[in-house]
């Protein structure tokens, strides 16, 4: 029960872990990954030493990211060494050149492995559930078209990314979707292997 305890604490540390991506502190995001671990988010899709490169790009953007994390709910499989967690996250984005901002909600879904007496990453995908403009100088005018082409569920966060130079390049899952019960199930199959 102990180490169980010990495993549950390490891992909602990995998840606040998150907070230096806001904060810039790449070397310490790049060691929330395993170096075969993978993420895929609206945005990004591919390895996590990778995508630190693109949070520094997007960094030096005119695009700010602000994540707020709950802890999350943690299966383990048998043998303790694996684990799938569902986390609660809020994503607070800006485009301080556009005076347009949004707020996401949604889950990461995460695979992790404890490697060598540590946890870290395997894979990070997220469930995108709702979200709003936000307008920190007031009011800005919206291409309405660029927003219909997304599920409403990111939509605002896709025109965001899109407007600050970075487009996506699929549809992602959104609450209830099939891409969601597909995501689910591969995760139960690793976990389970």
């Amino acid at each position: 029960m102990t180490i169980q305890l010990n495993d549950r604490e390490q891992l909602n540390d990995l998840m606040n872990g998150w907070m230096h991506r806001d904060l810039g502190e790449w070397a310490q995001l790049r060691d929330l990954f395993h170096p075969d671990g993978t993420i895929e988010i609206t945005w990004f899709e591919g390895l996590g030493s990778d995508f630190v490169e693109g949070s520094m790009r997007m960094g030096a953007s005119d695009l700010r990211t602000k994540h707020l994390i709950a802890s999350p709910a943690v299966t383990f499989n048998a043998r303790g060494d694996k684990a799938i967690l569902e986390t609660n996250a809020i994503i607070i984005a800006e485009n301080v050149t556009l005076n347009i901002g949004c707020e996401c909600h949604n889950r990461f879904y995460d695979l992790a492995e404890k490697r060598d007496g540590v946890w870290k990453l395997f894979r990070r995908q997220s469930v995108y559930d709702m979200g709003t403009f936000t307008f920190p100088l007031g009011p800005v005018e919206i291409d309405r078209n660029v927003v219909a082409k997304y599920p409403r569920e990111y939509a605002t966060l896709a025109y965001l990314l899109e407007q600050s130079g970075f487009p996506l390049g699929r549809v992602f899952a959104t609450r209830g979707s099939e891409l969601e019960s597909n995501m689910k199930a591969a995760g139960q199959r690793w976990l389970a292997a």
